[in-house]
């Protein structure tokens, strides 16, 4: 698995009322400072990857270098436990939202981390208008600017945080938003399946811990 050092900074977290397809529960924009480093897994995490932890692959659509995908939350923390204890370490983890959307943004304020135009997705992303109802390899279209991969489209990402209709209240450091009593977790990203506004950078979605399905799979942080 490979990864990207994220460096320290600060950015504007959410999407503006004047940005093209948002949704009230991506407001309101707030400033946030993240003030420690962190590993990004440069791609979404793979069946392979999985499998090596795990010993199964849940995935419907089968290849060691497709992302995994029908796993849950839950799953997910499964997964990083039992990576932790392999390698004796605490530092495996998902991103929390915050830290999600800084990586993906890479430094832009733009709807996605290329710009604003839609018909430059299908370089970057695999999405509705060009899925071919299916996920595909991971590293396969274009990164960003910090050289991650499939931040838009592919699969949905899990990260820490529960869901909140709106950013009123949420953390300003970085860390994940665990209170509240929603028992709903957040993804991003969209996926094969989207279209293409919910590939934005700032696009979220939610569902509950336990839930499967062929279209939601993650990207591990490494803390330094």
């Amino acid at each position: 698995m490979e990864f990207v050092l994220i460096q320290p900074g600060e950015f504007d977290m959410g999407s503006p009322v004047n940005e093209t397809g948002t949704y009230e529960f991506e407001r309101p924009v707030h400033h946030v400072t993240i003030s420690e480093a962190f590993y990004l897994s440069k791609c979404e995490v793979t069946q392979k990857q999985w499998h090596e932890v795990m010993g199964d692959n849940p995935s419907y659509f089968k290849g060691d270098d497709l992302p995994v995908e029908n796993v849950s939350w839950d799953d997910v923390q499964e997964f990083t436990k039992k990576l932790n204890k392999k390698e004796n370490t605490r530092k495996y983890r998902l991103p929390s939202e915050t830290e999600w959307e800084y990586a993906a943004r890479a430094g832009t304020t733009t709807r996605y981390s290329f710009g604003d135009d839609d018909s430059k997705l299908g370089e970057y992303a695999w999405y509705s208008e060009n899925l071919g109802d299916k996920t595909h390899l991971v590293g396969n279209k274009g990164a960003n600017p910090w050289g991650l991969y499939d931040v838009h489209g592919n699969v949905w990402e899990w990260v820490q945080d529960r869901w909140h209709d709106t950013y009123n209240g949420a953390p300003i450091d970085g860390s994940a938003w665990r209170d509240g009593v929603n028992a709903y977790r957040v993804l991003r990203g969209g996926s094969w399946f989207s279209l293409a506004k919910y590939c934005r950078s700032a696009n979220r979605n939610r569902n509950g811990p336990g839930y499967r399905n062929q279209y939601l799979g993650f990207r591990l942080l490494l803390e330094v």
